[in-house]
């Protein structure tokens, strides 16, 4: 892996459960992990929902293999890049050499 190609930054953010002042529970967003990427496989395409024309954007990044990002599952983890949050869909460890990490993620509506 090249680390000149590692050149933008992104944010992990981990989902957890808060509870505030009277014990009410509820789900947050909380910043895990800032690292740098590869952004590779961006793609897009157009969907019709409920009569509405949306964007439907797929996008993978690879990033450099620690211990911290091993860690990370699609269910309870999402990516913010440029302002906008990605919903992790696939991980691949790249044949668990321990070099590098590839997530596949879709960009969240809003």
């Amino acid at each position: 892996m090249k680390i000149s190609l590692l050149n933008e930054k992104i944010l992990i953010q981990k989902a957890v459960v808060t509870a505030d002042v009277i014990r009410n529970r509820k789900n947050a967003w909380e910043d895990y992990l800032t690292c740098f990427a590869t952004i590779s496989g961006e793609s897009g395409k157009e969907v019709s929902t409920a009569g509405t024309t949306v964007e439907d954007t797929d996008i993978a990044f690879n990033v450099r293999w620690c211990g911290a990002i091993s860690e990370v599952n699609s269910t309870g983890y999402r990516i913010v890049f440029h302002n906008e949050i990605y919903n992790i869909l696939l991980i691949d460890h790249m044949n668990y050499r321990k070099k590098s990490i590839k997530l596949k993620c879709q960009k969240v509506r809003r």
